[in-house]
């Protein structure tokens, strides 16, 4: 833990355990009093945000004066319970229940604000675009929505694709479920967290098909249409060839239809230090040098109106 920021954990109870928030704020500065969410994508958790030497864009931005609250979802990073074959939960209780959850708790705690900036990786995007399209409360309360490699759908055609994809996550992993009752990304070194049967299978579903819910079959794609969405970043690593293609970022941003979007593709070609790839964009050392200087200014901007 760096002198400049603090870092703690906080736990909300849910169900029939906790979901937990890693808090990272300033100690040096004097604190914007501006909050941040942060939500992590499919096999993951929230340390793809942060870590305790005081790396990573949830830390980076605390150092700049913003409060950083990074989510892991039920069953993940330190949210308790963990994944295991009894876990029932899947992505519809993250969207439904789990981030209106974590935004009231954060609204509460900065009541001078009332909204607060959602940034996410991969998967992360979809969840967080979803619970964003079927809630006006939300609608209300969420200042931005910033996404890195986040794509509904994968329509990109490759030998690699085939392989992660169509073998490994449409075929393999199901298969796995079946003997382990879930996904147990941890011990296979596929992931930095496990999958829940239901989430996994739920994920293969929306990448092929259509955007409902199902659970209650609620339609997000016509949701999306009508929602009164925040002002939107979607950025995309040249070197995401598969999890976060920029053609199917760009595929997502039509389907939700944006009226405030920005659109960022990180490659040398465009001045960036490299081409990242899809956790590169947020793993990286360059990146502190690089794309989180333009988001911190982003965030100052938006802070501004």
């Amino acid at each position: 833990m760096t002198k400049d920021i603090f870092q703690d954990s906080l736990y909300i109870p849910y169900r029939d355990g906790s979901l937990h928030l890693r808090h990272i704020r300033p100690t040096t500065l004097t604190p914007l009093g501006i909050p941040i969410l942060m939500l992590h994508g499919a096999m993951s958790n929230g340390r793809v945000f942060y870590s305790d030497t005081g790396r990573g864009l949830g830390c980076f931005l605390a150092k700049a004066g913003f409060d950083v609250y990074v989510m892991d979802t039920a069953g993940r990073g330190l949210s308790k319970p963990v994944i295991d074959r009894h876990f029932s939960l899947g992505q519809g209780e993250v969207i439904r229940e789990q981030l209106p959850l974590v935004q009231h708790f954060i609204t509460k705690r900065h009541p001078l604000v009332n909204k607060v900036h959602w940034c996410a990786h991969s998967w992360g995007g979809v969840l967080m675009a979803s619970s964003l399209a079927r809630y006006t409360h939300l609608q209300s309360s969420v200042a931005s929505l910033l996404t890195f490699g986040s794509k509904r759908t994968i329509k990109v055609k490759s030998f690699k694709k085939w392989l992660m994809v169509d073998f490994f996550w449409n075929r393999f992993a199901p298969l796995y479920i079946a003997k382990q009752g879930y996904f147990d990304a941890s011990r296979l070194r596929v992931g930095m967290d496990n999958e829940s049967r239901a989430s996994l299978l739920q994920t293969i579903d929306w990448v092929k098909g259509d955007w409902i819910d199902h659970d209650d079959h609620f339609h997000y794609a016509q949701a999306a249409t009508k929602a009164l969405w925040p002002p939107a970043w979607f950025i995309a690593g040249k070197n995401d060839h598969v999890l976060g293609n920029p053609s199917d970022v760009r595929d997502m941003i039509d389907e939700c239809g944006f009226t405030q979007i920005k659109y960022t593709l990180l490659a040398k070609e465009k001045g960036n230090l490299m081409d990242y790839n899809h956790a590169g964009m947020l793993t990286e050392r360059q990146a502190e040098q690089d794309h989180f200087v333009q988001i911190k200014q982003w965030y100052l901007g938006l802070a501004e109106h």
